[in-house]
């Protein structure tokens, strides 16, 4: 197949394009800069110039594929204010997608979050997130229109990934963590930290996107979840440890002072299974779970992110 993939050159797309060309598929990624676009090159990917806001060339890109992996979206401007405009500009992507594969039945698939979907218990891949008008609520109606492509003519899916998407160069929620805790000098949690977060290592998460483009059903919801739910408490004692600093409770009228933006987002319990979709692909997670790959000590060599 020849699939084009946005975020190509991103921390999943890089690890997602790989896996296809090694199953024999023709990649062209999205590259919006010459950096990015010298990454795709060497893994042997074709190079399409330009970025999500680019819509004729998204357009024409994924009309000459035979399928669309759309893993982009501005994270860059999600996480310093404006999750808003990162939603909407995801949403004028899946529109035009949704234009230039309809009625031939080629696969589409999106990356998505589980984020707020079941507050207080395990989510299933048959739980749908409900929309109050929210950013966060706009990506997830985001994720439902994509379903809602199986109607026209589309093998569309979604893949719900875990919020650590964890691995050696990961510079995300867990590199932001090891980060405030090496400027604060402790490790924390809100809580007494028992809130549980899913995780996936990123070669999994790859595989996934794989066997998602290459065999989910119309309409398919996928969990990239490897493991149900990891105590935010457990990341921050693996943390501590490596950093030699203390482990210590953050009240939650503390959490913006002490982690930033991300004390919306580590206080949550997210819990989360894949059941239903081992059991639809065959897709078997194989690499280091989240506290394992933490120990491996990649994420504490030095400071990798700012807080």
């Amino acid at each position: 197949m020849r699939i084009f993939v946005t975020g190509a050159s991103g921390w999943i797309g890089s690890a997602v394009v790989p896996e296809l060309i090694e199953e024999g598929h023709q990649v062209v990624g999205l590259a919006r800069s010459d950096a990015s676009a010298a990454a795709l090159t060497a893994a042997g990917a074709e190079v399409v110039r330009g970025t999500v806001d680019d819509l004729d060339l998204l357009r024409d890109a994924a009309a000459a594929s035979d399928g669309v992996i759309h893993l982009a979206f501005k994270h860059d401007i999600a996480f310093s204010g404006d999750f808003q405009g990162a939603a909407e500009a995801d949403r004028r992507a899946v529109d035009v997608f949704g234009e230039a594969l309809a009625g031939s039945d080629r696969p589409f698939v999106l990356a998505s979050g589980l984020a707020g979907l079941t507050p207080g218990r395990v989510a299933t891949e048959r739980d749908m997130a409900g929309f109050d008008g929210s950013p966060i609520s706009i990506r997830a109606a985001t994720a439902q229109e994509v379903l809602a492509f199986a109607s026209r003519g589309i093998r569309s899916s979604v893949v719900r990934l875990s919020p650590t998407c964890h691995g050696e160069g990961d510079k995300g929620f867990m590199a932001t963590l090891a980060a405030i805790a090496r400027e604060k000098g402790v490790s924390g949690h809100i809580g007494d930290g028992a809130n549980r977060w899913p995780a996936v290592h990123r070669l999994d998460a790859a595989h996934l996107f794989r066997l998602a483009v290459e065999q989910a059903p119309a309409k398919s919801v996928l969990h990239g979840v490897a493991e149900e739910g990891v105590a935010i408490r457990d990341v921050a004692e693996v943390i501590g440890r490596h950093l030699d600093v203390p482990v210590v409770s953050v009240a939650p009228e503390a959490a913006a002072g002490h982690f930033g933006w991300m004390a919306g987002f580590i206080g949550l319990g997210l819990p989360a299974s894949s059941t239903l979709t081992r059991e639809l692909l065959g897709w078997k997670p194989t690499h280091p779970g989240l506290l394992e790959d933490l120990d491996k000590g990649h994420y504490f060599h030095a400071p990798a992110v700012g807080t």
